[in-house]
């Protein structure tokens, strides 16, 4: 029973649109209206608010590490802290609270990578920061950061249930970005920073 309400809990809490949070609190346009119509934090950045994007991103990932961080205290097995880290990451991406449709779970990503392995998140966080920083794709960055983590996990720490959930996340991130991964081939994805149309 303890198991089954913290991986429901998780996945409320994961399930909580921070991007729509900030966009109402600072006065903007719902985030699935403009750009590429996802809820997360790069895309509130295209509404030319840098503190509500920033405020979706810690948000994202806060929760994301809170619910890791919480199974952790209470002593929960390794088995079970992997199962709610992927349930927190899985209500982002499938929030009951937007209709199933939510972000592509970047940040909530980095905020579980770093609870469980802060090493590891912050390997993956790096990877990140760099090709977003030389491409100026935050979509790009993803995909490569998403695709290192299973690797760099693995390196560290071998097969373990918890390198299983990093690979979850890793081709769920993936899976996401499928729409960016066109537009990329195609030359036609936003960069960092271009505002909304």
């Amino acid at each position: 029973m303890q198991t089954a309400l913290a991986i429901l809990a998780a996945y409320l809490l994961g399930s909580v649109p921070f991007a729509m949070i900030s966009s109402k609190v600072f006065g903007l346009a719902d985030p699935r209206t403009y750009g590429s119509g996802n809820p997360g934090a790069t895309n509130v950045l295209r509404s030319g608010n840098k503190k509500a994007a920033l405020m979706t991103l810690i948000g994202d990932a806060l929760k994301g590490a809170v619910a890791v961080i919480v199974a952790q205290q209470m002593g929960l097995s390794d088995t079970v802290i992997a199962l709610v880290a992927l349930a927190v990451f899985l209500g982002h991406l499938y929030p009951i609270f937007l209709n199933f449709k939510g972000g592509k779970g970047v940040a909530t990503a980095a905020g579980v990578l770093l609870a469980l392995d802060p090493v590891l998140g912050l390997a993956v966080a790096g990877t990140w920061l760099l090709v977003a920083y030389v491409s100026r794709y935050s979509s790009l960055a993803a995909l490569i950061a998403a695709a290192a983590a299973p690797v760099i996990a693995v390196l560290m720490h071998g097969a373990t249930n918890q390198t299983i959930v990093v690979g979850i996340l890793g081709m769920a991130l993936i899976g996401k970005h499928w729409q960016n991964i066109q537009r990329l081939m195609a030359g036609q994805e936003s960069k960092i920073g271009s505002k909304k149309k």
